[in-house]
């Protein structure tokens, strides 16, 4: 235990730890992989503090409707696995040529993170195209159109997070692609 860190051991190799800062839980470099070498999902207390925590190859990965012969898109639904109560949050990955269904939230404010690919965005009204490389981020606020697409060769994986959690569903729009 180091700097109030608690973290797991696996032969000497480290990878995260989660240690507090101003009560909130952290993931850092430098800690373990717990014993079987996973961070499947997980729910624990630690130190007074509470999280959730879920390995990629843990994911349950929906596929959304789409046209028969278009390209799909897949989503791992995380905001109930890992126990969100004032935010929503998923992973999308869609396939070369996927596109999103365009829509607009009323009340929510979403942010996308891109973890590998390029995602092209169209905002606004005339919708305009927004792309945002691997490690980019964008935030698009309430009432704002939106229409996610891939365009590139490779899957495109987002992290997609909202808050509030809206109760009802985003308005759907005319696609703009």
């Amino acid at each position: 235990r180091r700097g109030g860190a608690r973290a797991w051991r696996r032969g000497g190799c480290s990878s995260v730890a989660v240690r507090r800062c101003g009560g909130a839980a952290v993931l850092e470099r430098g800690g373990s992989l717990p014993p079987d070498g996973r961070l499947a999902a997980r729910s624990r207390t630690l130190a007074g503090m509470s999280f959730a925590a879920v390995s990629p190859d843990a994911f349950e990965w929906l596929t959304r409707p789409h046209e028969p012969g278009k390209p799909a898109r897949h989503v791992a639904e995380l905001s109930d696995r890992i126990g969100l109560e004032h935010s929503r949050a998923n992973v999308w990955r869609y396939e070369p040529g996927a596109t999103g269904r365009r829509h607009r939230h009323r009340e929510q404010e979403e942010t996308f993170v891109v973890v590998s690919g390029t995602l092209t965005i169209y905002l606004g009204e005339p919708p305009e195209a927004v792309e945002v490389p691997t490690g980019g981020v964008i935030r698009v606020g309430p009432g704002t159109p939106l229409q996610s697409a891939n365009h590139g060769r490779e899957d495109l994986v987002v992290f997609a997070y909202g808050t509030p959690p809206e109760t009802e569903r985003a308005e759907l729009l005319d696609a703009a692609v």
